[in-house]
């Protein structure tokens, strides 16, 4: 049996990995765009092998640096099931469609043929006939349910935490007489998160492909998730009449946020502030998630029974056109503004920073990772000037951040998670979706351990 990493080696983004069995029978783990080359880029196009070659892809997530190149490849000719949770398949759904409008929207100089059909300036990656197609092919398996996609091969898929329907992938393989176990993290999620079920280990396996983002922090434990949201929706909206906006990515971090603030308002810890969640995909992404409300974590469930449903609350408004998002400036009362996206590159959060960034009275919280480059991290890196819709604007609201909504696991929680299978087991721990740095450091504190670790380059074969 042969591995490969295919993306997400030495990198965070672009998960792509195979398995290749004694037989020639060929497993794809994910299949995620590479954001470190252009979304739409026609690099992303390009796979390392033919797709028709492959004959199954098992989906941890529904993120898109894990699912969002899946129509690009049925697209090629993968004609194969694509195996996962089917709360990940709800969230694909979306998340996928709303891949191909932000492709379209780097088109939107496109002038039409005669015949009236688009000619792109630059052609989208895939175009919705494609997410359709690749729908199509999704199979979804239950948590814990062992799947025997042929004689020699069972998959099972473990709850990861990290998003709705995250799983890590168990694959159990005969070769002759020997039973092998491989185990693919897929993204591992922190333990407590509001919302979602802590991460299960897999103990007693024989090689472990493991995340490693955080491979080299540890995540802020002086607050709570409840403390820090007190602190800042008390400075911004009560102590002075301002707001308090929160750049939050659609799916996972605003259904963990508007949960953690319908806590604080029902059990009174502060008087009722007018809440707007400005995102159309975020509700749409809400409603999976009351869809799949038997997989939220037990405070979820005892909360729902006690007050109702998580996502709803009296002060709270859910924005669904461009009309009434844009009359959230007239609003002059106090209040909470979460809207996408999370780094700040596009959606309606930049016209609330347009109204906003001059605003002594006004707070941004940021809750999540911001990449170099992006408008998110200029701020956070303290910029006094930024550009929006060709204006220039100084910045006189308040920048402040958090990381505990972050969603992955932090160095313990990895360690808890590779160390379920003692080094006496556990053959090789192959460290993917890191940035090199946080690989190593893991890596080091790994090899101290005992355990054998390596950092794959893309493309290089082991044999398991």
């Amino acid at each position: 049996m042969n591995f490969t990493s295919w993306g997400a080696a030495e990198q965070v983004t672009g998960s792509m990995h195979l398995i290749e069995l004694q037989d020639g029978y060929r497993v794809l783990i994910d299949c995620g765009l590479d954001y470190e080359k252009d979304r739409s880029s026609v690099e992303n196009e390009i796979f390392p092998f033919e797709p028709s070659s492959i004959d199954l892809v098992i989906l941890t997530h529904a993120h898109i640096d894990h699912s969002g190149n899946l129509p690009t490849l049925v697209k090629n000719g993968y004609n194969g099931q694509i195996l996962c949770t089917s709360a990940t398949a709800d969230l694909c759904q979306i998340l996928l469609t709303d891949s191909v409008n932000v492709f379209l929207a780097k088109n939107k100089d496109n002038k039409k043929n005669r015949r009236g059909k688009n000619e792109f300036k630059h052609a989208p990656l895939y175009l919705h006939k494609h997410v359709m197609d690749t729908m199509d092919r999704f199979f979804c398996v239950p948590f814990h349910k062992k799947f025997e996609a042929r004689a020699n091969l069972s998959i099972t898929l473990i709850p990861a935490g990290h998003l709705l329907g995250a799983a890590a992938i168990l694959l159990e393989i005969q070769e002759e007489d020997n039973l092998k176990r491989v185990v693919f993290s897929g993204d591992i999620g922190r333990y407590n998160y509001p919302i979602l079920a802590d991460p299960e280990t897999i103990p007693d396996v024989d090689y472990m492909i493991c995340e490693s983002t955080y491979g080299g922090r540890l995540h802020s434990k002086d607050k709570t998730v409840e403390e820090v949201l007190i602190e800042n929706i008390k400075h911004s909206c009560i102590d002075t009449p301002g707001r308090l906006i929160i750049p939050a990515f659609s799916i996972g971090r605003t259904q963990a946020l508007v949960y953690s603030i319908n806590k604080i308002f029902a059990a009174k810890k502060l008087p009722p502030i007018k809440v707007f969640v400005d995102s159309p995909l975020g509700m749409a992404g809400t409603d999976i998630y009351r869809k799949h409300h038997h997989l939220l974590n037990d405070s979820a469930q005892a909360f729902y029974q006690s007050n109702g449903d998580q996502f709803t609350f009296d002060s709270l408004d859910y924005i669904e056109t461009l009309n009434e998002s844009k009359q959230i400036s007239d609003y002059f009362e106090p209040c909470i503004i979460i809207s996408s996206a999370g780094m700040l590159e596009g959606g309606r959060i930049q016209d609330h920073l347009y109204f906003n960034l001059q605003n002594y009275y006004c707070t941004i919280l940021f809750i999540g990772y911001c990449a170099k480059g992006t408008l998110g991290r200029k701020l956070l890196d303290g910029i006094p000037m930024v550009k929006i819709y060709g204006r220039e604007l100084y910045v006189f609201a308040s920048i402040k951040q958090t990381d505990l909504f972050s969603a992955h696991a932090d160095q313990n929680g990895l360690l808890n998670f590779i160390m379920a299978t003692p080094p006496s087991k556990l053959k090789k721990v192959f460290l993917v979706h890191g940035e090199k740095s946080s690989m190593q450091q893991l890596a080091a504190i790994l090899n101290e351990k005992e355990y054998q670790v390596c950092i794959p380059q893309k493309g290089k074969q082991f044999i398991l």
